[in-house]
C-alpha cells in the first residue's frame, strides 16, 4: 500500500501539520505509524481529509463531521437546512451592509461631508430602517408567497450578482414610480406610456433573470392585491401606478411590442 508522510499530506491538502495532528487527536483521521513512530497516510485517510475539508467549507462542525464519519444517526437534511439558513442570514446581513456603504459613497460623490461620526450614525440609522423595512415586507410576503416561493427568493436573489444593490434598485423604482405618477393621467396606448413600460421592463430584468415560476406567481398575487397592503411598505410606486403599467403593458402587447419580462409578470 502506498503511503505518504505528514509533510506531503500537508502540501496536498493545504492543511498544516499542526491541524493534521489536531484532527488525529479528535479521532477524525487515523494515520499509520512507521517503526520509528513517523506518521504516514494511506489513500483512504487522504480521501477522508479531503471530505473533512469539504464538509468544513459547508459549515459543519468537527463534532458533526465525526458523527458522519462514525456513521452515527444524524438527520443530515435537517443539519444542512440549518447551515443553509445560517448562510442565507449571513448573505442578507452582508447585502444590507453593502447597501449602506454604496449609499454613503454616493453621498460623498455628491460632495456631502461625511466624517466618522456621521458614518456611524448612518450605519445605525440604516440598520434600524432596513430592519424595520424588512419586517414590513416579511409580513406582506407571508400573506401572498408560498413556502416554495420564499425559499426560491432566498436561494435565487444572490444570483443577481455582486454589482446588485438593493438600496440602489429601490431608489430606481422610486424614481420611475414618481415620474409615472406625475405624468398621469395618460393614454395607456400613447408613446409616452410605451416609454414608461419599457423602463419598467428594464428595471424588472434583474429579477426576471433569476425568478422561478413560484417567485413569479407569488409576485403576481402580491401586486394584484396591492390595494390591501398599500401604505404598509413602499415598493416605490402606488396601486394607481401599478394599474396604469398593467394597462399600458396590455396595450403595448396588443400593438405587437416586445416587452420582455413584462410579458410574464408585474414587477416583483
Amino acid at each position: 500500500m502506498k503511503t505518504i508522510d505528514i509533510a506531503e499530506v500537508a502540501r496536498t491538502t493545504g492543511l498544516s501539520a499542526r491541524a493534521l495532528r489536531f484532527y488525529e487527536a479528535r479521532g477524525l483521521v487515523c494515520p499509520l505509524r512507521t517503526a520509528s513512530g513517523r506518521r504516514v497516510y494511506g489513500a483512504g485517510e487522504l480521501e477522508r481529509l479531503h471530505q473533512l475539508i469539504a464538509l468544513k467549507r459547508a459549515g459543519l462542525s468537527l463534532a458533526q463531521i465525526k458523527a458522519l464519519f462514525d456513521r452515527r444517526p444524524i438527520d443530515l437534511a435537517a443539519l444542512l437546512q440549518l447551515q443553509l439558513d445560517a448562510v442565507e442570514a449571513e448573505a442578507t446581513a452582508i447585502a444590507e451592509r453593502r447597501a449602506i456603504l454604496v449609499s454613503t459613497l454616493s453621498r460623498i460623490d455628491r460632495g456631502e461631508p461625511i466624517d466618522a461620526a456621521t458614518l456611524c450614525s448612518l450605519i445605525r440609522s440604516g440598520d434600524r430602517i432596513m430592519t424595520e423595512e424588512a419586517a414590513k415586507w416579511k409580513d406582506i410576503t407571508d400573506r401572498y408567497m408560498s413556502e416554495e416561493a420564499k425559499a426560491d427568493f432566498a436561494r435565487k436573489l444572490p444570483e443577481m450578482g455582486d454589482s446588485f444593490s438593493q438600496a440602489d434598485y429601490g431608489a430606481r423604482w422610486k424614481d420611475l414610480g414618481t415620474r409615472i405618477k406625475a405624468a398621469m393621467p395618460m393614454d395607456p396606448a400613447s408613446d409616452a406610456a410605451l416609454g414608461f413600460v419599457r423602463e419598467w421592463a428594464a428595471l424588472l430584468e434583474p429579477f426576471a433573470r433569476v425568478a422561478t415560476p413560484a417567485m413569479w406567481q407569488g409576485s403576481q398575487r402580491m401586486y394584484a392585491n396591492m390595494a390591501d397592503w398599500e401604505g404598509e411598505a413602499d415598493p416605490g410606486f402606488d396601486a394607481s401606478v401599478m394599474a396604469f403599467i398593467q394597462q399600458a403593458a396590455t396595450a403595448a402587447k396588443a400593438a405587437g411590442h416586445d416587452l420582455g419580462p413584462l410579458g410574464a409578470a408585474p414587477k416583483g
